[in-house]
């Protein structure tokens, strides 16, 4: 083989490298969340003590390890890497074993708490809302993301990028275009400023819930229309719990609550269920196909 040859081989080899890695929507997920929680460090000064996050993502990369080898399927690093990582950004407790504990049972509820295949619960929130409730000495903390109009716009470009190769833009703009009818009917209602409803909508913790939390592709409904309604009945439930109730937290809760009728979505309204791009295939040449037809 001449040198050319080889050299446009190697070429073509890295070109399909590049082009696998930049088709899947986890790659951009984590390489984001990663710079969210570096910027809450640094920028927001976040008490995060790095062996927290340590704990929480070894116990998810644990679990899902162990998990995966139960059922006989290949590990794969990123799905649960990504659920540690949320759980990074908005749990706090002073406990390494709570961090722990969060990460074993996000990464758990994927692989015992299913319907026709598919897991109900989106593991991060599943982990982060039940750790919360169990234990007074860890919380959620969604206000320690301020609203920043600069920083929104940042979530917002950075989200936009995720949601978009995953195909799921629809069930975050849903989701914030029905929080905020619901924020500025309210502000109508009680005769406040807009500049108020407009200054919750930059919320930090709000715009990482729509684009990286209630987004994910393997627990919202699978047609479009049923993402819409549902993305919708949570900002409704959301919104309910955190002015009819007083719980900041409201839309995170508001998520794990509407959880189990995402099958009744399906059923519904019927479609392809998504499935993560495959990397080795698509090295190989093979078609990258991320949607199939549902089982008879």
């Amino acid at each position: 083989m001449s040198e050319i040859s080889l050299q446009t081989r190697k070429l073509g080899k890295a070109a399909a490298w590049v082009s696998a890695i930049l088709a899947d929507p986890r790659h951009y997920q984590i390489a984001i969340l990663s710079s969210l929680i570096l910027f809450g460090v640094f920028h927001f000064a976040f008490q995060l003590p790095w062996w927290h996050v340590v704990g929480c993502l070894g116990a998810a990369l644990g679990t899902q390890a162990i998990a995966d080898r139960a059922v006989g399927r290949r590990f794969d690093a990123r799905s649960p890497l990504i659920s540690a990582l949320s759980l990074t950004l908005l749990l706090r407790t002073g406990s390494i074993t709570l961090s722990i504990a969060a990460g074993i049972l996000a990464i758990a509820s994927k692989y015992l708490i299913r319907w026709r295949g598919k897991h109900i619960f989106n593991p991060a929130n599943f982990g982060l809302v039940i750790v919360s409730l169990l234990f007074t000495s860890a919380w959620i903390s969604p206000g320690q993301w301020g609203s920043a109009p600069i920083f929104a716009i940042l979530l917002l470009g950075m989200g936009g990028i995720v949601t978009g190769k995953a195909k799921r833009w629809d069930v975050s703009l849903a989701l914030l275009g029905s929080y905020a009818a619901l924020l500025f009917g309210r502000a109508l209602w009680l005769g406040d400023p807009l500049a108020i409803p407009i200054h919750q909508l930059q919320s930090g913790a709000l715009l990482i819930f729509a684009f990286f939390m209630i987004s994910d592709p393997k627990t919202t409904p699978d047609a479009r229309l049923g993402r819409v309604l549902y993305a919708a009945l949570v900002a409704v439930i959301g919104f309910t719990i955190q002015f009819g109730f007083y719980n900041s937290a409201g839309i995170i809760l508001a998520l794990i609550l509407t959880a189990p009728i995402v099958p009744l979505f399906d059923r519904m309204f019927p479609s392809g269920r998504y499935q993560w791009p495959e990397f080795f295939a698509s090295l190989k040449g093979v078609s990258d196909e991320t949607i199939t037809t549902p089982a008879e």
